[in-house]
């Protein structure tokens, strides 16, 4: 014991040594970046330079928005970690600064302990956690991330040693957002060959698209663009802020071989009422905010659905279907190919969807959901005869993942079966358990919370009031008694043929 003790020490003492004698290499005078490093080095306290980092990729399409919201998570553990129990376990001093310039030193003196470099360990997570989901945005990103932890040594108040281990806290943060945050999968959701007929179009004639000028944020002037030069013979149909959607995909559904829709998933929803009606393929060109459903199709954007187009490529996907009784005792028949919900989930989607454009989704989803318990009232509802008071109810087209109540994807999207997930709100302290239970990722474990696969969902008020319902987040009349079932129907969608589809 004490030779192993002995030992640890010889070490310790020859790495302290080579630390030090590497400082002084490094943070020895170089003029050239002078203005520079100390600059950016400022730049990066308190995480400035990553919130706006990720401001900008949020800006921006595709899975860089999410990777910002990972790469904050990220930063936000690894500066706890980093600049809480880590400094003290180690206590560390500052390097002396005698040796480093005058215009290189800080503006102020470091009060705190050295070890590890808390700069080091958000820019690491931060790039980390924006690497996991935007390899690309990535490169540029730990670039600056590694400028960042070589600034620190540079103006001399860290060694390189406590940069390195930094840099190891960074990244172990940035990895450990997976587990309260999984990766959508770079890989479509699997889906059944088209049995039905969907034909190749080569030019776009019969085609015709009807374009929801009001989803998404703009750019619709671009996608039309693409269209007409892409597929010089189809049809545009562009519908204004004032005009009505659901006429115009009618008048289009009525005189045309294909059906396009370029929208968000309740544009999405009225196209495939009508395509399914019709026995007409359906081709999605994602023009939404979010574009849940082209996503799990694998569709990046416009130009994925024109390849399809003209090689005739398709699948045939399930489809959710909703029967029921409204409250004024009309019959409800709906199909969705996303989700279905009642109670506070359409108020808990559309507050995320809000913030999620900044935030990401995992914080939106906890602003939500909280927003959600504190004020929204809970419902009387019977759900297969079983009599409950709940606060939301969740109903999937397929299995959604990750499991808790951030339902993102689906890895299928031919499996006959509904994922059905429940907040229940009889519990003592149903709101901080569950909020609790969110936050430590117990969620699963929770007698809050209920999630699973069904073939079949008979739900039911059982007060006076009417329990609002939503597809594919479009908000319906109230209902008295729905049956949630998969739908006898498929639809047949466009996509690019992807390896092992027939």
């Amino acid at each position: 014991m004490r030779r192993d003790i002995a030992a640890g020490q010889t070490f310790a003492a020859a790495f302290s040594r080579a630390d030090r004698s590497l400082f002084t290499a490094l943070a020895g005078g170089r003029p050239l970046i002078d203005p520079l490093l100390p600059r950016l080095s400022h730049a990066a306290d308190h995480g400035l330079l990553w919130w706006g980092v990720a401001a900008a990729l949020g800006t921006t399409k595709g899975r860089r928005r999410p990777a910002a919201a990972r790469g904050l998570l990220g930063l936000g553990v690894a500066s706890v970690i980093a600049n809480g129990p880590a400094k003290f376990v180690f206590r560390r001093d500052r390097p002396p600064t005698h040796g480093i310039p005058p215009l290189r030193r800080l503006s102020r003196d470091m009060s705190t302990f050295s070890f590890p470099s808390g700069h080091a360990a958000s820019a690491a997570a931060f790039a980390t956690g924006v690497a996991l989901d935007a390899p690309a945005a990535a490169v540029p990103v730990a670039a600056l991330a590694a400028a960042v932890a070589f600034s620190r040594v540079y103006v001399g108040v860290h060694y390189p040693g406590d940069v390195l281990a930094g840099v190891a806290l960074g990244v172990g943060a940035g990895l450990l957002t997976t587990k309260v945050m999984p990766r959508r999968p770079w890989a479509p959701a699997r889906a059944s060959p088209a049995s039905a007929w969907a034909p190749a179009l080569p030019d776009g004639e019969g085609l015709t698209v009807v374009v929801n000028s009001r989803s998404g944020q703009g750019h619709h002037d671009d996608l039309v663009a693409v269209l007409r030069a892409d597929l010089p013979r189809a049809r545009v149909v562009e519908v204004g802020p004032t005009e009505d959607m659901g006429d115009a995909l009618a008048k289009a559904a009525a005189s045309c071989r294909v059906l396009g829709i370029a929208g968000g998933d309740g544009s999405i929803n009225s196209a495939a009422q009508l395509a399914v009606a019709q026995g007409t393929p359906l081709a999605v060109f994602p023009a939404g905010t979010l574009n849940h459903f082209a996503a799990d199709l694998g569709l990046n954007g416009a130009g994925d659905t024109v390849q399809a187009i003209r090689t005739g490529s398709a699948v045939a996907v399930d489809l959710g279907y909703a029967d029921g009784i409204s409250a004024k005792f009309d019959r409800i028949s709906r199909i969705f190919v996303n989700t279905a919900s009642l109670g506070g989930y359409p108020d808990m989607v559309a507050l995320r969807e809000r913030y999620e454009r900044r935030l990401g989704k995992w914080p939106s989803m906890i602003i939500a959901l909280s927003w959600v318990l504190r004020h929204e009232t809970p419902f009387e509802v019977e759900i297969d005869g079983e009599r409950r008071r709940v606060w939301l109810i969740f109903v999937g087209n397929g299995v959604y993942h990750p499991d808790g109540f951030a339902p993102t994807y689906r890895s299928r999207l031919d499996e006959s079966r509904l994922d059905l997930r429940v907040v229940d709100a009889a519990a003592p302290l149903a709101r901080a358990r569950l909020i609790g239970a969110v936050l430590t990722g117990r969620l699963g474990r929770s007698r809050v919370y209920e999630q699973r696969t069904v073939e079949r969902v008979l739900i039911a008020s059982s007060a006076a009031s009417p329990l609002p319902f939503a597809c594919d987040g479009e908000v319906t009349e109230g209902v008295d008694r729905i049956v949630i079932a998969p739908s006898s129907a498929r639809l047949i969608v466009y996509r690019p043929r992807r390896a092992g589809e027939a």
